[in-house]
């Protein structure tokens, strides 16, 4: 996984999932993404915590709390999804932001860099903007 910084976007895992959410821009997509975090009983690969922190970085921006690094050729998308529809997403996404930070690859892979408090600290600020 190419990785480049601690926001969510910022690996190529979440960069893909955002371009192929612009592409096909459906709950459906975002259901997916954080059902398969949400829901997993092991430790989540990398690629799938990924995709499951863009999706719910996603859901936080159609409810507008969007990250201050969220991708400005989302906005045209998000603004077309109905929040008001989106509050099974936002319950999921908050279980999903949670499985990634207890047991996933890539939270595994964070606690081995330095940047690891400001990854942590993403997660909770995202946590907090979904609440």
């Amino acid at each position: 996984m190419g990785t480049w910084g601690y926001y969510n976007f910022d690996n190529d895992a979440a960069a893909d999932f955002a371009e192929d959410f612009r592409d096909n821009h459906s709950e459906a997509v975002l259901y997916e993404a954080l059902a398969t975090a949400a829901e997993e009983e092991g430790t989540l690969e990398a690629p799938e915590a990924s995709e499951a922190l863009a999706a719910a970085e996603i859901v936080a921006a159609i409810l507008g709390k969007p990250a201050q690094d969220f991708p400005v050729d989302l906005i045209p998308v998000i603004v077309k999804l109905d929040a008001a529809e989106s509050e099974d997403l936002r319950e999921l996404a908050i279980g999903a932001v949670e499985a990634v930070v207890r047991k996933s690859q890539l939270q595994e892979q964070w606690a081995e860099k330095e940047d690891y408090q400001n990854w942590q600290h993403r997660q909770q600020e995202l946590l907090e903007r979904l609440k």
